[in-house]
């Protein structure tokens, strides 16, 4: 997809999302369920299980957000979205909330009238290739045939990172992981390319993932993060705190264990605070005064979700990184509750 055409796209959805609705917390709590914009299908992300069910880092975040404004998290209508439908959707007023692995960027913040309410994963684009290809690094791939999903950052990160090293490529269009994947095990291309947490997901549910590897460059910033509408604030607020809940949690050391005895009050003001036992922020909110506990108990502090969905111990294998806390070398930093 060239950029005139990525760009075009944008302009579409910046026009709907300025006619959209502001009146979304309403909206949600007279219908009683949030929809949420989830990718088609990524495992440790967003992906439904066995029974249908959907679960999934991003799928946390949907959760904690409908459990903080209807007082349960599985009040949720997961509706997938790929790289060209999702902003479309959002703007449309079809979803609510989009939390599908989604990059911030200026055109999607300014241009197409979005706030993303926060980082949820700090990530960067890497390759997947097979060890059988012969190649260790991403700048051995001259003349290489790259899936890669169209209407993402990553087409033009791609773009950049050839022509900067003076390679070529063949691009091999798809819409949807599953695509890719079907794709790429099919030779159909060399190299996969998306933000190295997915390439991981990815190959994680290869039959024998030993035979893939990720090259060790990373090419671009990712923040990923979930969004909402611009001219919703009220709303924007509520999906923010929501996330910046999680974050903070687990650095006071609020577990999903440990919250029904630190919801009724600690010598921490910031816990009390935020478990509502002390002021007044959920009215803030709009909501009620245990808002942030109905949000922690859908899935956990953040380091519970991300554990439980993308860690280490599971077979995405992730380590935490730039994720982890501020206070042990990462990122993640919420601004205070008061």
């Amino acid at each position: 997809m060239t950029k005139s055409v990525f760009f075009g796209a944008l302009a579409t959805a910046g026009l709907l999302a300025g006619a959209a609705s502001a009146q979304t917390l309403a909206e949600v709590q007279e219908r009683d369920t949030l929809r949420c914009g989830v990718t088609t299908g990524l495992v440790g992300f967003a992906a439904p299980n066995e029974t249908g069910e959907w679960e999934g880092f991003d799928v946390a975040i949907c959760r904690a957000v409908a459990a903080a404004v209807l007082g349960d998290g599985s009040k949720v209508e997961f509706i997938p979205t790929t790289g060209s439908t999702r902003f479309t959707a959002l703007a449309s007023g079809e979803i609510d909330l989009l939390a599908r692995n989604t990059t911030w960027t200026f055109s999607r913040d300014v241009d197409l009238e979005f706030e993303f309410i926060g980082v949820n994963y700090y990530d960067g684009q890497g390759f997947l290739v097979r060890k059988d290809l012969g190649v260790t690094s991403a700048n051995e791939l001259d003349g290489a045939t790259v899936c890669i999903q169209t209407g993402t950052t990553t087409e033009l990160n791609l773009a950049d990172f050839f022509r900067a090293n003076d390679m070529s490529y063949e691009p091999v269009p798809i819409e949807t992981n599953a695509e890719a994947q079907q794709q790429y095990l099919a030779n159909a291309c060399d190299v996969y390319t998306t933000d190295a947490s997915g390439l991981a997901a990815t190959r994680a549910s290869f039959e024998t993932p030993s035979d893939h590897m990720l090259l060790p460059e990373i090419i671009s910033k990712e923040p990923l993060g979930p969004l909402v509408r611009h001219g919703d604030n009220a709303w924007g607020d509520i999906a923010r705190w929501t996330l910046n809940a999680l974050i903070a949690a687990e650095e006071l050391g609020i577990t999903s264990e440990n919250l029904e005895e630190m919801s009724a009050g600690t010598d921490n003001p910031e816990i009390n605070r935020l478990l509502g036992s002390e002021g007044n922020l959920g009215e803030m909110l709009g909501l009620s005064s245990d808002w942030a506990v109905n949000a922690i108990s859908a899935g956990g502090n953040y380091g519970e979700i991300f554990e439980d969905n993308i860690g280490v111990d599971t077979a995405i294998g992730l380590d935490r990184g730039l994720n982890a806390q501020w206070t042990d070398g990462g990122l993640l930093y919420s601004p205070p509750f008061r």
